[in-house]
């Protein structure tokens, strides 16, 4: 289901499209919102985009997440700057208007840096800006990640289950 618990929150959304919100980017239909995936970055099954850097990636929440968490209002890290982690390793936690959410590492690697203008003011993850001013934290990783049209897979894959999260049917 995703490091971060947002399956259990509440948003309807609908079926896989592969239209185009900007001239490369891949978009998943939720309801009537556009879930845009750029295609310069990377992805984890975790619901964070990778952009890759000189040798390190910026990461942070996909527009899918941001769309399920809602309005995040709060945000704070468990480790600091230059720490080795593994996968699944407990970082942080967010905050939403719809649950508090752990946060855990993508992958094994090293947190290089947090976005730390997002400690005083979280909102540029709400905004259309997440793919930029909105990165968490920066790593480095040895990890495979799912390319653009993998990640599009990852959500028409688990897009019925999440459903009936949301509506209630699954524990």
């Amino acid at each position: 289901m995703g490091m971060i618990s947002l399956f259990t929150l509440g948003f309807v959304a609908t079926k896989l499209t592969a239209q185009s919100n900007m001239p490369d980017d891949l978009v998943f239909m939720m309801g009537n919102f556009e879930a845009r995936i750029p295609q310069d970055r990377v992805y984890s099954k975790s619901h964070l985009w990778l952009l890759p850097e000189a040798d390190h990636y910026r990461v942070g929440f996909t527009a899918y997440s941001v769309r399920l968490l809602q309005d995040v209002y709060f945000l704070d890290w468990f480790i600091d700057p230059f720490t080795v982690v593994q996968e699944k390793q407990k970082i942080g936690e967010i905050e939403s208007s719809k649950a508090l959410s752990d946060l855990y590492a993508p992958s094994a690697g090293k947190i290089l840096e947090f976005n730390e203008a997002l400690l005083n003011d979280p909102s540029a993850i709400n905004q259309t800006d997440n793919y930029d001013k909105g990165w968490l934290f920066e790593m480095e990783s040895e990890a495979r990640w799912l390319t653009p049209p993998e990640y599009l897979q990852l959500l028409d894959d688990v897009w019925e289950q999440t459903q009936r999260i949301i509506k209630g049917q699954l524990n």
